[in-house]
């Protein structure tokens, strides 16, 4: 069997790995346009903190790693024809310039994502740069050592995390976001709020609600120009959003309509014998019901195993996803998982939610601290379908809990006695995740009776 991979990060180092394992056989080709596979992007703003020293060390595969394993790695190569009907693949050697054609029994696209660039006049300038793969992290961490004023377009989580690192390296930083809020796509805003008040403490200029119109500058870039104002930039990092990278398969593969790739639960697309794993197609949503663009490391991860179990025939399927993230802001620790609930209302559920606020031990312990958890919920089924958590203690880990619990289609009564331990060092009798199950089913009892007093 000959299996072709395009892309390399996570979803293509990981269907690598279980090929491998899985058919001794194959004889598997590689097609990567960087020269170097598995990029853990996710710590550039840990690299440019400071707090990850070498960035080499964001990496968890090697080339010679698979190519001691009998993979044929052909790196630098960018994948410019692919006819899926014929099951034959063009790539070209960016080093040399020279094409050849490949053919394959089994292909597996892990073609990733690539940065959303608007066309912003003067995006050309020297030091405007893009975050997301190796090259990047190396250019940025280069440029900014010696700049006094960085502007970070785009308040997602890379956005953010890289404003905190190049604030805590003394940089002049504002923060870009045509929202009015930081993290809108993550956290609804009571979850936001605490988190710009810690960047307006620190210095951070935070121009939200505004446009980028224009970077200014001769050579390099010294302003950008928004809807709203300017602001002197010595340094200009977009962090909009992704999208797919899947143009080589226009016309030949089912696609949402921002081009991310439909596959069945079997990471099977639209073409027999085509695989796509990772940030380059659509993954299904346990919280909506439905398919949708989730572009997570995680979710790379497990479709790339699914994919390379289900080369041969159909034996794993992929249970969905959640969407479940987490982010350390200063002091801030933050995890959520599913629907906010302004994304809940825009996918068309009708929805209610609940606020837990508490110390998290007993009042007796000489320590303590506060978590803030929020639950959302259908109204009429009571299906769980989102959860949200802060504090300054570490509760992350209760998202991965309500995660599963979103997977299973648990209620909020199921949640209200599901039973975890109690210990005063780590909670209360009756857990906070229980406590913000009750309180869903308080409001929800509060509302019956009103109801039944009406009638």
């Amino acid at each position: 069997m000959k299996v072709a991979v395009i892309g390399c990060t996570h979803a293509g180092t990981t269907a690598i790995k279980n090929i491998v394992d899985l058919y001794p056989e194959a004889e598997i080709d590689v097609f990567e346009r960087n020269d170097n596979v598995s990029f853990l992007s996710c710590g550039i703003a840990l690299s440019v903190g400071g707090v990850v020293e070498n960035p080499e060390d964001l990496f968890y595969a090697s080339v010679p790693q698979f190519e001691s394993l009998g993979v044929r790695m052909h790196m630098n190569h960018d994948v410019i024809a692919c006819d899926v009907t014929n099951k034959q693949l063009q790539a070209k050697d960016l080093k040399t310039d020279k094409h050849k054609n490949y053919s394959y029994d089994k292909l597996i696209i892990a073609s990733g994502s690539w940065p959303i660039t608007p066309p912003i006049p003067g995006a050309d300038l020297d030091n405007v740069l893009l975050c997301k793969n190796y090259d990047h992290a190396k250019e940025i961490i280069e440029r900014s050592a010696s700049v006094r004023n960085v502007v970070v377009v785009g308040a997602g989580y890379i956005g953010v995390e890289l404003v905190e690192a190049f604030e805590e390296n003394g940089k002049n930083v504002t923060l870009v976001d045509s929202e009015e809020r930081i993290l809108n796509r993550y956290l609804d805003d009571i979850f936001t709020e605490p988190v710009e008040a810690s960047f307006e403490q620190r210095g951070v200029q935070l121009a939200l609600g505004q446009t980028v119109s224009q970077f200014e500058g001769e050579e390099t870039v010294e302003k950008v120009i928004t809807d709203k104002g300017e602001y002197n930039a010595d340094l200009v990092v977009m962090c909009i959003g992704f999208r797919p990278n899947t143009g080589l398969l226009n016309d030949q593969l089912d696609m949402l309509g921002n081009g991310a790739i439909v596959v069945d639960e079997y990471m099977q697309t639209s073409a027999k014998d085509v695989y796509a794993a990772g940030d380059c197609c659509a993954i299904y949503n346990n919280a909506t019901k439905q398919s949708a663009y989730i572009p997570l490391s995680t979710n790379a991860v497990r479709m790339g195993t699914i994919a390379a179990h289900n080369l041969m025939r159909p034996v794993m399927a992929h249970p969905g996803t959640q969407g479940t993230s987490g982010l350390k802001l200063y002091h801030h620790n933050i995890a959520s998982t599913g629907l906010t609930e302004s994304a809940a209302n825009l996918a068309g559920l009708t929805v209610d939610s609940v606020v837990y606020k508490d110390n998290y031990r007993p009042d007796f312990m000489p320590e303590n601290a506060e978590i803030q958890l929020k639950l959302v919920y259908e109204a009429e089924t009571h299906r769980i379908v989102g959860a949200q958590v802060i504090s300054d203690a570490d509760f992350t880990q209760a998202i991965n809990t309500i995660s599963v619990g979103i997977a299973n289609n648990m209620t909020i009564e199921q949640l209200a006695l599901t039973d975890f331990f109690f210990q005063p060092h780590y909670n209360k009798p009756v857990n906070f995740l229980n406590e913000v199950a009750l309180k869903a089913m308080a409001k929800d009892a509060g509302k019956t009776q009103k109801q039944a007093v009406l009638f």
